[in-house]
């Protein structure tokens, strides 16, 4: 038999005893292991070897080996035990504290700007004519102004909708204009604040509502126009006692008498605040594209008019004259230029709005009694805030940068003169500001200078700005935000008469409103042109309450009388409350909410401002 045996993988397995350790080898070998059999074995080691080999299995299951680490079995198992049952334990706890009924912190309560920001827009929802939605949860209101328009012969077309001014029921389209862009510049920079109070979906209902009734005034699908409709009704009385709107004393419901269509050929004043009105809208519904460019294209038709057929909408005399006589249309100019850019992002609107020479005509570079005053009249003071926020925020630079500069210094002047250090206005005793130097129906400038001051904060805010500065004097933002408090806090009842003039808020507010809906109950009577006078003239409380209505407010000495036939206290209108919404919606809310840097420049494309021409040779 060969000493070769077979390699299972193929080969020849040999036992080779070359290879073996040599005598030597093993002889050092041998030294070694009596060396290390001389050191002291530890137990487990004594355990291994006194073991045979039988019993070495059995020992092993008393340790577990993890590699790096041999422990007792025991030891293990309680380790194991007690991760699982504390995993255990964990879990049960999480069930109990899920089935517990949890109790959350409630929210705040809504501040009272808030609570006043969802009854003065219910206003609008009173003053709405033509079909009313039946969500519009204004009960003694109904269906009015049905055939207007279409029931004056001379006019012959459709103009059913929109909405009353004030006390009466005529649709004057210049103070409602102001009402919606005012409604659009405030939903354009604080609709977070709309969202979060639950009131977006509503004022941009109603900003829907004023905007499709502007666009039936003229021909909205055309690019040139040579007229619009100025307003739906008359008010004066002059030519006798025929009855009109301000003869009569009549639900709108219930209005039988013919309503005339006033229109006219040359109106910039009352066509660019319109363009200015549709131009605001269509940045507010830019989801909406479709609509949105419908408003854009009547924004630009009706900018265009205002620049092609010059003159003021209520001169010679015409009925709105005795209610909203324009002074200018300058300010309009320069107002409708700033928002037709932001609308269109063409440069050509923010040439002419920031034209020296149209500055000057609309009383940029002067003072006067009324400078710094921001009304359905004034837009300057408007416009000087807006092109601000142009410079802080996109800075065009030059050939724009030297008047917005100006703009921007202005601005800052009228900040100041609103703070109670300085005596530009002077004050009643209970604090309230004298912006019409103690004419009557002061609250609708205030509640548009209270707007102002605190969207102009934001602004400087949001662009890291800590404050401004009076002449020497470094005043932070807050103080203007403070100002706006102490204002609105007047007009909700903080003054000496402790009476909250928004119709609803509060417990004490006026009973008397001088408003021709609000005074006569829906009984199902008809009264007639004069078969509504007692109720005008009845000393008792009205018997609807319309929700919302900032009156006209006090008097220089804090004074007011609650009496339906004086409409210097009582009456309540569509630009003042307009401007109230703009400010409480400012006001309302967490501070650190600012205003919305870019959904206003979401149409204006990349600025690239171009640089200045070098200066000239120089010259010996």
């Amino acid at each position: 038999m060969s000493m070769y045996g077979r390699d299972p993988w193929g080969g020849s397995l040999e036992i080779s005893h070359a290879d073996s350790a040599t005598d030597d080898d093993r002889s050092r070998n041998l030294d070694l292991d009596r060396g290390a059999m001389s050191r002291t074995l530890d137990e487990t080691q004594q355990s291994w070897l006194l073991a045979g080999p039988g019993d070495q299995g059995k020992k092993k299951k008393k340790y577990v080996d993890l590699g790096c680490l041999i422990i007792s079995r025991k030891i293990f198992l309680w380790i194991v035990g007690g991760i699982l049952g504390a995993a255990a334990f964990a879990g049960f706890v999480t069930l109990i504290v899920k089935a517990v009924p949890r109790h959350h912190k409630p929210p705040p309560p809504p501040d009272n700007y808030t609570l006043a920001l969802h009854k003065a827009l219910m206003f609008f929802n009173a003053q709405r004519s033509g079909p009313i939605p039946r969500h519009n949860n204004v009960t003694w209101r109904g269906n009015s102004g049905m055939k207007d328009g279409l029931s004056d012969p001379a006019f012959k077309r459709s103009l059913v909708g929109g909405f009353y001014d004030a006390g009466d029921a005529i649709k004057f389209n210049f103070p409602s204009s102001f009402a919606m862009t005012m409604l659009s510049w405030s939903v354009i920079e604080y609709s977070a604040k709309y969202q979060a109070a639950g009131e977006l979906g509503h004022v941009r209902e109603i900003i829907k509502w004023g905007s499709d009734y502007l666009l039936k005034t003229f021909n909205s699908s055309a690019d040139t126009i040579d007229k619009l409709a100025a307003q739906v009704g008359t008010g004066s009385t002059t030519g006798g006692s025929s009855p009109n709107d301000h003869y009569c004393w009549m639900r709108p419901e219930d209005i039988d008498y013919p309503r005339t269509v006033t229109e006219c050929h040359a109106c910039s004043d009352l066509a660019a605040e319109m363009a200015s009105a549709l131009a605001a809208a269509s940045i507010v519904f830019k989801d909406n594209k479709k609509y949105s460019q419908k408003l854009v294209h009547g924004a630009t038709t009706l900018f265009k008019f205002s620049r092609d057929q010059r003159g003021r909408y209520s001169s010679g005399g015409s009925d709105a004259s005795f209610f909203y006589n324009s002074t200018s249309y300058w300010d309009e100019f320069v107002w409708g230029g700033a928002w037709m850019y932001l609308a269109t992002g063409n440069s050509s609107y923010l040439q002419l709005a920031t034209n020296p020479t149209m500055a000057r005509h609309a009383g940029a570079f002067w003072g006067g009694p009324d400078y710094g005053v921001f009304s359905w009249d004034n837009k300057l003071t408007g416009a000087q805030v807006l092109l601000s926020r142009l410079r802080l925020f996109l800075s065009p630079g030059y050939p724009y940068e030297e008047i917005l500069r100006t703009f921007h210094n202005q601005t800052s002047i009228i900040m100041c003169s609103y703070l109670p250090i300085f005596r530009s206005f002077n004050r009643t005793k209970g604090g309230l500001i004298q912006l019409n130097h103690g004419r009557p129906q002061p609250l609708q400038y205030v509640v548009n200078a209270a707007f102002l001051a605190t969207v102009y904060s934001d602004y400087l805010e949001a662009a890291d700005t800590p404050g401004w500065y009076c002449g020497p004097d470094f005043y932070p933002t807050g103080v203007l935000r403070d100002f706006a408090k102490t204002q609105i806090d007047y007009i909700l009842g903080k003054n000496p008469r402790k009476m909250s003039y928004v119709v609803g808020f509060g417990t004490k507010y006026p009973k008397h409103v001088h408003h021709r809906g609000a005074s006569i109950p829906k009984n199902g009577v008809h009264y007639n042109c004069k078969g509504g006078w007692k109720w005008r003239d009845s000393k008792k409380p009205n018997p609807n309450t319309i929700v919302g209505a900032m009156v006209a407010g006090p008097d220089r000495h804090d004074g007011f009388k609650d009496v339906r036939s004086n409409y210097n206290y009582t009456e309540p209108t569509l630009a003042g409350n307009a401007g109230l919404v703009a400010a409480l919606i400012a006001l309302s809310g967490h501070e650190n909410t600012g205003v919305d840097k870019n959904t206003i420049f979401s149409a204006v494309p990349p600025m690239f401002p171009t640089p200045p021409p070098p200066p000239a040779p120089w010259k010996p």
